[in-house]
């Protein structure tokens, strides 16, 4: 009998990649008992052992016997196929090492670990002789998460209480001490359940995605509806396909303050949650997901776009929520695009990808005009709801007095909800007090000591805070610069400064500023978001995060502050990104029986952005901003590649970037461009220089090898970093 394929024998050379930031595999022998391509091991590096999968045979070609054997294989599902190519594909595409994706891959705690028992905690039946306070943040935390158990520490931790204070709500009967498995399967998923009543347009449009996915072929989808028009019902039946045919499915959300709503109507849908995977789960949790999904003891992922990267059995559906959401670009460490990755998986995985947005992005838009993607639209809000009537106020005709921000016409429309026991949403995408502070005295402007970056006061936290780096320090009583006191000053608007303009304003009104680092959780955050939806405020003030998904039925006006600041700069996705926006904040307007009205204040209300949010024509828009991406040769027509260079020493940076400029021989051979060296838009960020070259090229360039070979000439000193962003999405 041979040896199946796949397996290498006792002794035999196995290539291993680790974790470990080396340019390439290792060759060890295979351990006692022999193992499978694909299995994770445990391999000796010096005096280290480190994390590996086994990648392949080995390369050979010297002495075997000095070679070092493979110390332990670990007890998980070996990594298959589909995920190894893809994570080189990944690699490949993105010039990132191989090494890097692996760790994207294996981002949880313990993987080695035997499967052991713990003691977990849920809440029991009995209450306590006596309540405080402390214990009961720990009930209602059991109480929310029913049916959920907790280790000691998660408990406490989350509580925020010393484990002393869970233990005695054991010995009281009000929680339950067990032992359990450390990794459970997760509970099982019925795509019978029947789910909401769809109108005919959405039933045709579920199955339309229904087919997609028993098909068991390949295939992307935009699913483009109007906000407020039930894409999630529409893609939820796609997810129930899924299962039904015994394979995994994948959500992808661009905000953890997002999960906890869609949780809810998953559990109303299919009987029980779902695995998640974000920042915000427990590293208990993390490796019990990623242990599951591998075993298949996880159905369905709602996560954020790390969860591209577990190891799946069976991967068959892939939705991207809120696909034009820029959240999905990976900024730092290996440079991605989650929703570009999501299509390449499917791909290589015969799986089907649903790109789901109100505003679809101008790539999705160009690859279903190309042919590439399938198309769906839903043209009608679900149920009784409109859409919003849109309308612009010409700040330029306002009687608006200096140091503020809502003008009298919206003044009035807010006053007018007020009465009718209505909400309103007040947007304004900055978050903080006030962008600017500067000195009256001396003109100073306080800026971050290791950025080249103003600082943001946050009244709230009572602190200067940086938004590059997240340096913070207090608000001085002196200017630093000229060193007279009295004279510093808030210029422009933040949400909490627009906040006290509203309380100002609306004396009897109850007002909210929804904004990220205003709470200390995405717990908090979470909870609050739920309350407003319930009525607990009257005026809503926030940044982006309330344009992404959350459903506010008594909410009928909003309006928008600046409906200008999105078209400053010189960004080519501006136009783009502030027509989404726009249109994605007007969306919370007027979602269940009651209208909705989205009043816009500008002083350009002629703007061709402005002029296409107030009329909704959304295709009219696309075509004119492809038309000029094409005409310039811009994505999605034409190819970038962003290079910075980083480090203490600014000489020694441009240095290198001119003489990159100089050596581009290899990327003129396929007719690519080079612009820069220039300092970035941001010229430091903690301390260190940054300089920024842009390589532009054709659609069809082989961009990837060029750049290899054009960067493989240098050398450089350990304290200068490069960084190569292909496709980048913000140009700072």
């Amino acid at each position: 009998m041979g040896v199946e394929p796949g397996w290498f024998e006792e002794g035999a050379l196995v290539s291993v990649l680790t974790t470990q930031p080396l340019d390439r595999p290792l060759d060890y022998r295979a351990p006692e008992g022999g193992c499978r391509e694909g299995a994770f091991v445990e391999v000796p590096l010096g005096p280290r052992r480190v994390l590996g999968v086994v990648w392949g045979p080995g390369a050979g070609g010297y002495d075997i016997a000095k070679v070092r054997p493979v110390n332990a294989v670990l007890d998980v599902a070996p990594m298959r196929a589909e995920l190894r190519a893809f994570l080189s594909r990944a690699a490949e595409y993105t010039l990132t090492p191989l090494s890097a994706m692996l760790r994207l891959a294996t981002r949880a705690p313990g993987l080695g670990a035997a499967q052991t028992m713990r003691k977990v905690y849920a809440r029991g039946i009995g209450d306590p002789s006596r309540m405080t306070d402390a214990r009961a943040r720990v009930l209602d935390i059991l109480d929310e998460e029913e049916g959920r158990v907790f280790t000691l520490k998660e408990l406490a931790d989350l509580a925020g209480v010393g484990t002393g204070v869970v233990k005695g709500l054991v010995e009281q009967g009000a929680i339950d001490e067990r032992e359990s498995p450390r990794d459970l399967p997760f509970p099982r998923l019925d795509p019978d359940l029947p789910g909401m009543e769809l109108t005919p347009e959405q039933a045709v449009a579920a199955e339309t995605l229904r087919a997609g996915v028993e098909s068991g072929r390949y295939a992307t989808t935009m699913l483009r509806g109007v906000t407020g028009s039930g894409k999630t019902e529409v893609y939820l039946e796609a997810v129930a396909a899924c299962l039904s045919v015994g394979r995994q499915a994948l959500v992808l959300l661009p905000e953890i303050a997002l999960t906890a709503e869609f949780l809810t109507r998953v559990e109303a849908r299919f009987g029980a949650k779902p695995a998640e995977w974000h920042s915000g789960v427990t590293q208990t949790e993390r490796r019990r997901v990623w242990r599951m999904v591998g075993e298949g003891g996880a159905e369905l992922v709602v996560g954020a776009r790390s969860a591209l990267f577990l190891p799946y059995r069976d991967l068959g559906l892939v939705v991207v929520d809120e696909e034009h959401d820029t959240s999905y670009k990976q900024e730092d460490g290996v440079l991605y695009s989650a929703r570009d990755m999501a299509v390449l998986r499917a791909a290589i995985g015969g799986a089907q990808v649903v790109l789901a947005s109100a505003t679809p992005s101008l790539e999705t838009w160009a690859n279903v005009d190309a042919g590439k993607y399938g198309a769906l639209t839903l043209t009608s809000r679900f149920g009784p709801a409109v859409m919003p009537q849109m309308r612009a106020i010409d700040l330029r005709g306002e009687d608006l007095p200096s140091g503020r921000w809502i003008s009298p016409t919206l003044k009035t429309a807010v006053e007018a909800r007020i009465e009718r026991g209505e909400q309103s949403l007040l947007f304004l995408n900055r978050r903080g007090y006030a962008p600017v502070t500067i000195c009256r005295a001396c003109g100073h402007q306080i800026g971050c000591d290791h950025c080249d970056a103003r600082m943001v006061e946050h009244r709230f936290l009572k602190r200067l805070v940086c938004h590059q780096c997240g340096e913070t320090k207090p608000v001085p009583e002196a200017c630093p610069s000229c060193g007279v006191e009295g004279k510093l000053a808030a210029v422009g608007p933040g949400v909490e400064r627009m906040g006290e303009e509203a309380a100002a304003l609306f004396p009897d009104a109850k007002v909210e500023v929804l904004s990220s680092d205003m709470y200390g959780s995405a717990r908090a955050l979470k909870e609050r978001i739920v309350a407003i939806a319930e009525g607990d405020a009257d005026i809503v003030i926030g940044t982006q995060l309330v344009a992404k998904g959350h459903n506010f039925p008594n909410l009928t006006l909003v309006g928008v502050i600046d409906a200008d600041l999105g078209l400053q700069g010189s960004d080519l996705r501006a136009a783009e990104r502030t027509f989404q926006l726009m249109r994605q904040v007007a969306g919370r307007a007027g979602r269940a029986e009651r209208a909705g009205e989205a009043l816009l204040q500008t002083f350009q209300p002629e703007h061709p952005v402005i002029r296409a949010i107030l009329a909704g024509d959304e295709d009219r828009f696309w075509a004119a901003e492809a038309a000029e991406r094409r005409a310039a040769g811009v994505p999605p027509y034409g190819r970038m590649a962003g290079i910075v260079l980083s480090a203490p020493d600014m000489q020694a940076i441009f240095d290198l970037g001119g003489e990159m400029a100089r050596r581009d021989g290899p990327l003129r051979q396929i007719g690519a461009q080079v612009f820069g060296p220039a300092p970035a838009p941001i010229a430091r960020i903690r301390g260190r220089h940054r300089v920024r070259l842009l390589v532009k090229a054709d659609k069809a360039a082989p961009l990837q090898a060029a750049l290899s070979e054009w960067l493989r000439q240098f050398r450089w000193k350990g304290d200068i970093r490069l960084s190569v962003d292909i496709d980048p999405q913000s140009f700072y």
